[in-house]
């Protein structure tokens, strides 16, 4: 059983799910990173609660972006469960479990156009 990083071992919660969402376009909009969406997904997703997706220009730029939401959240005391992908492949999975983090280069973005997949979830401002 893993418990997410964001909940204390005593089982209290040290962020909410949103505010992590939130939290992480700041250091996405903090590195330049491009298009920043956070999706709800809640009751139309089993997999998690919202998905934020951003672009990047270049794969240094993507590895950049994933970099500063990690450092960004630990200094929240929030570590992420896993990151999948690769700057190479021009997409980078940051997973937080109830917050997925998509990062981007836009031909790959638009390759796999999340954002037309969950057009019924509801944009976040």
């Amino acid at each position: 059983y893993y418990q997410p990083s964001f909940i204390s071992s005593e089982g209290v919660i040290k962020i909410e799910t949103l505010e992590l969402a939130r939290k992480a376009k700041q250091a996405v909009l903090s590195k330049k990173g491009e298009d920043v969406v956070i999706l709800d997904v809640r009751g139309l997703s089993s997999v998690t609660d919202y998905y934020l997706i951003a672009s990047a220009n270049n794969t240094p730029h993507l590895k950049a972006l994933a970099t500063e939401i990690q450092e960004s959240l630990e200094k929240e005391g929030v570590r992420s469960y896993r990151v999948a992908g690769s700057p190479g492949s021009e997409w980078v999975v940051v997973d937080y479990f109830d917050a997925v983090i998509h990062l981007f280069t836009p031909n790959t973005r638009e390759y796999y156009a999340l954002e037309q997949l969950w057009s019924d979830a509801k944009r976040v401002e």
